[in-house]
């Protein structure tokens, strides 16, 4: 079978699952799917980056994806925070008592705590979203402007791309793309506003989507050099036909936090 016929029927089964889970799904069952997510996600990231090596620091990444999002379907970002916090201390204790005779390798620690502080908090934002005012609509605000983003960044791409944008970084990706990608986010942001979001001000959502979008894209090229850093090519295969999970999330794990704190310090 085809990897374009695997991305269309992944996108028809998943599609549909996640519009019905974030439209009538209750707060604990949203919950429980970006716990998924989030443990998917960081089950790559560990095959990423401590391949089949040190087993205590893949367990810890993964109990703590599970911890950091619960923690916010509980207590909001507070709660988050503060799991997310004794979590450092905790991986630097379990390293501490696991350290022989010099030889304990640093660089694990530095993988556990980059993993969790850029996976499952920055995700576990989309969850106090949800349940802000009118938190429906946000969660698919920023599934649009990322879709938007992408979509336009590929098509602007291939049609006009001439100048690479980060060549070291992503032999891909175009000047033109990037500002496709822009302008593409910028017209999705407006349409959604004019179509669900009758109380977000046409400024706001002019900003929020050139400000997602560059941010958006910031966060795509940091997944590329995670993965250009530890040579592979897809960060998984949990999704036929797309790759890995965090090749779709890559734009928005960076878009998700950054729409939360626009909502609460600049729209509330």
């Amino acid at each position: 079978m085809s990897s374009h016929i695997k991305r269309w029927i992944t996108g028809i089964i998943a599609i549909p699952l996640l519009i019905l889970v974030i439209v009538y799904g209750s707060p604990l069952v949203f919950s429980m799917l970006i716990i998924l997510v989030i443990i998917g996600s960081v089950f790559e990231y560990n095959s990423m980056i401590f391949k089949g090596k040190y087993p205590w620091e893949k367990t810890e990444g993964l109990v703590i994806a599970f911890l950091v999002p619960f923690s916010a379907y509980l207590g909001g970002v507070q709660l988050m925070f503060a799991t997310a916090t004794f979590s450092v201390i905790v991986v630097f204790l379990l390293f501490l008592f696991r350290a022989k005779d010099g030889l304990a390798d640093f660089s694990s620690v530095a993988g556990v705590v980059f993993g969790f502080m850029y996976i499952p908090l920055l995700i576990s934002y989309i969850i106090p979203l949800r349940s802000s005012e009118n938190g429906i609509a946000w969660v698919f605000f920023v599934i649009v402007a990322a879709f938007a983003g992408d979509s336009s960044a590929f098509y602007a791409g291939r049609t006009f791309g001439k100048n690479k944008l980060m060549p070291s970084v992503s032999a891909g990706k175009t000047v033109e793309g990037a500002l496709g990608s822009i302008a593409g986010t910028i017209v999705a942001c407006v349409v959604f506003k004019l179509l669900f979001l009758h109380g977000l001000s046409m400024w706001n959502a002019i900003v929020l989507g050139f400000l997602g979008s560059i941010i958006g894209q910031l966060g795509d090229l940091c997944e590329s050099v995670v993965k250009r850093t530890y040579m592979v090519k897809d960060s998984g295969f949990f999704l036929p036909g797309h790759g890995g999970i965090l090749d779709r999330l890559d734009s928005l794990i960076f878009m998700i936090p950054f729409v939360y704190y626009y909502t609460v310090l600049v729209i509330t």
